[in-house]
């Protein structure tokens, strides 16, 4: 069991994901949110995914696409501090997106993705030892226990999922 993160733990952007996540059992969760995403979007169509719900907004390709990135992100984070490694640079998302075409996939290939990054994540996840989870570094200028990128992992994705549900009136 991977108690929540205090405060202290990670920045201040960072709480509007934590907070999303309810205590303690944050290994089950991202289990659950690994196979309720996937069949989410492995479900619709690519004409589906292509929609934005206004101009200039992000397609549902590109948010899974998005998600897929700042899931591999924190979990890179959680692993560099981890091993003691304590200080790596920032993540702009707006950059990533637009220089690759999530458009251009499946999104059947990208929920795939998706599950399979979830799942090496939760691999690495469960090898972590509780001194490693307490272990800190600095990212974006802030610090961040590895324990605190577990719980933005998973409140990431609850982020999204709502505002799919919000937004693109997309759900489960």
């Amino acid at each position: 069991m991977i108690s929540k993160p205090s405060p202290e733990e990670y920045s201040p952007f960072a709480s509007g994901y934590v907070n999303l996540v309810p205590d303690n059992h944050v290994i089950e969760l991202l289990e659950r949110l690994m196979e309720s995403s996937y069949q989410l979007f492995s479900k619709l169509t690519d004409e589906q995914a292509a929609y934005a719900y206004a101009p200039g907004k992000w397609t549902v390709k590109q948010v899974l696409g998005h998600m897929i990135d700042t899931e591999r992100t924190f979990a890179y984070r959680a692993l560099v501090f981890s091993r003691n490694y304590i200080e790596l640079p920032g993540f702009d998302q707006d950059i990533y997106v637009n220089n690759t075409d999530f458009n251009a996939q499946s999104i059947q290939d990208l929920a795939a993705e998706f599950k399979a990054t979830r799942l090496s994540n939760i691999y690495m996840i469960r090898g972590f030892s509780e001194e490693q989870l307490l272990r800190t570094g600095i990212a974006s200028d802030h610090l961040f226990s590895v324990r605190a990128f577990v719980y933005m992992m998973a409140g990431h994705e609850l982020y999204h999922l709502q505002s799919f549900k919000e937004k693109y009136h997309i759900s489960n």
